[in-house]
């Protein structure tokens, strides 16, 4: 029984990291241009926005399969968006 909860919980981490890193290409390729990392790199800070977008839904209380599909989506470009600018302004400093 406990190996089945653990391993329960390791697959749902698996998906959901998938899932977040699917997430946060489609934010790239919504948001074309040029980013300070690659596709990989790129991916996985939209894979932080989706996670942080989908955490603070659920801490609102707000659930529904669109909704956090859309609040991941926004999250992740906000992210990528910030990080853009983070790097920018980095680069101006110079």
């Amino acid at each position: 029984m406990e190996t089945a909860i653990v391993m329960g919980s390791v697959m749902g981490v698996f998906f959901a990291a998938l899932i977040g890193l699917l997430i946060g290409a489609v934010a790239k390729w919504l948001l074309p241009g040029r980013d300070p990392g690659g596709w990989l790199a790129t991916c996985l800070v939209g894979l932080a926005g989706s996670w942080l977008a989908s955490g603070l839904l659920a801490l609102l209380g707000l659930h529904g399969g669109v909704l956090q599909l859309l609040a991941a989506v926004l999250g992740a470009m906000g992210l990528l968006l910030l990080w853009r600018r983070v790097q920018q302004q980095r680069q101006l400093s110079r």
